[in-house]
């Protein structure tokens, strides 16, 4: 009869171990985050804590009749979006063709008037866009917080009418760890990298520079859609270029 009691007392201490055993495992997989993608780069964004980021977009009405709805975003983050470059590109997305006049604008907060004042002419392609710096001869100094827009000039003679989205762009020191990595990687590592160190600017156009040498390329497309998600952007459609 004892040995009867010692078995069960030895059956009920084995499955309490091994109920414990398995609460903590179960808490150990709930506290594991899932890991990441290994085919989709993952945007760390910087941790600088000032205020300051993208501001307007979404979906509005132009032309003098208001009959022209779009989505409008400057594809940059909620917060100041970083570059290692001195003359970046800034993108921007509109999803359906303009008849009237968009212009770029990058003002130097330290100055009176804007680095760069850019007028595309109507029609203006539905899509993303690319506004190259160097193109204009435009430089950023290092340390000077920029803020960027695009504006649709829904009527030029009053301007309190345009549809504006904008964004926020900051150059630092290129960070030494990084540097040899790039210089070690190929161009499809490069989203992933830039992504990694918390460079928003420099992670979407070396993604958007590999779409526009392989505009069919699927796994490209998916990986410039989960930097967009991450920075909490509305979808780009498939057939967006470049």
């Amino acid at each position: 009869m004892n040995g009867v009691r010692i078995a069960a007392v030895a059956c009920l201490s084995t499955l309490a171990l091994v109920a414990v055993i398995s609460r903590s495992e179960a808490q150990e997989t709930k506290n594991t985050p899932p890991a990441a993608n290994p085919g989709i780069p993952v945007y760390n964004p910087p941790l600088r804590g000032a205020p300051g980021g993208r501001v307007g977009g979404g979906t509005r009405g132009a032309g003098r009749t208001g009959r022209e709805v779009f989505v409008l975003s400057a594809l940059a983050p909620d917060h100041p979006g970083l570059t290692v470059n001195e003359q970046p590109s800034l993108y921007w997305f509109i999803s359906n063709p303009s008849s009237v006049p968009v212009e770029v604008t990058v003002a130097d907060p330290a100055g009176t008037q804007p680095l760069l004042e850019l007028q595309l002419p109507p029609p203006v392609r539905r899509g993303v866009h690319r506004i190259r710096l160097a193109d204009h001869n435009v430089r950023l100094a290092p340390g000077v917080r920029y803020r960027w827009f695009v504006a649709v000039v829904a009527d030029p003679s009053r301007r309190s009418r345009d549809i504006l989205a904008g964004g926020t762009i900051e150059r630092i020191a290129l960070p030494e760890g990084l540097r040899l990595k790039l210089a070690q990687a190929d161009k499809a590592q490069l989203p992933f990298l830039y992504a990694e160190a918390g460079l928003w600017y420099d992670a979407f156009g070396a993604i958007s520079e590999l779409i526009e040498a392989a505009p069919n390329d699927p796994e490209l497309r998916k990986q410039r859609a989960a930097l967009v998600a991450q920075a909490g952007l509305p979808e780009l459609p498939e057939y967006t270029t470049p």
